[in-house]
């Protein structure tokens, strides 16, 4: 059984001594009930990870020690942005989290017309705040190393304006291109996805005047927190490491 992993948000190295913070700490020690000499697993995004022996648990303190460093990483050879048009609460979690184990390389939230969800000023940083959270317990629980960036959200056109990464693509079923009939990417690929309900219509014309590609998941009409975690598995499988 491989051992427990945790995020932390600082430097590591090996010899490097020091308590987990509150958050994996509590974790560790209530949740998951280890003890002393336990092994522990860090990560903290910046490239591999490091073994780690507990040496002290005294109450919600947890004191570590790293023993040593691999330079090992699990991102699949396929680069996708995921553009996600914000969901409600659990689904757009669910989406997010999912999305990590399937191997996206970064998120950006999008702030659709028919999203339910409004986010501005201190709230979206909190939630930005609470996705990247969801994302790093991801990356734990799957065994990335690299943890993927969660972007401030944005609309659709915002974000169309300033869109740099390789090929565009969105899903819709109205499309009658399917991923399969589409080459292998050469760059990153983005892929866009709507909320509940799906993009007004002059959002779909943004997608179509930046040349994006529409993509069909067959005949089925799959709601927002499945249709890009299809998608994801479909790319994997099509050209990443399925």
């Amino acid at each position: 059984m491989s051992s427990p992993r945790f995020y932390l948000d600082q430097p590591l190295a090996p010899g490097a001594r020091f308590s987990l913070p509150p958050g994996p700490a509590r974790h560790a020690a209530k949740a998951l009930r280890l003890a002393v000499d336990d092994v522990v697993t860090l990560f903290n995004g910046r490239g591999g990870e490091y073994a780690a022996r507990i040496e002290r648990i005294h109450k919600d303190e947890v004191a570590v020690a790293i023993s040593g460093f691999a330079d090992v990483e699990r991102e699949s050879p396929l680069r996708v942005m995921l553009a996600q048009g914000i969901s409600s609460g659990e689904r757009m979690d669910y989406t997010l989290q999912k999305a990590v184990e399937l191997g996206v390389a970064s998120i950006q939230p999008i702030a659709a017309r028919r999203s339910v969800v409004k986010l501005t000023g201190e709230r979206a940083d909190r939630r930005v705040a609470h996705w990247q959270g969801v994302v790093a317990s991801a990356c734990e629980q799957c065994g990335r190393n690299q943890v993927p960036v969660v972007g401030t959200p944005s609309t659709l056109s915002s974000w169309l304006g300033c869109h740099a990464a390789g090929r565009l693509l969105f899903l819709s079923p109205l499309a009658e291109a399917r991923l399969a009939d589409l080459p292998a990417p050469t760059a990153m690929d983005c892929l866009v996805a709507g909320p509940e309900g799906g993009f007004e219509a002059d959002e779909i014309a943004a997608l179509h005047a930046a040349g994006a590609i529409p993509v069909r998941l067959g005949p089925r009409v799959l709601r927002t927190e499945t249709a890009a975690l299809a998608a994801l598995a479909a790319m994997q499988t099509l050209w990443g490491d399925f």
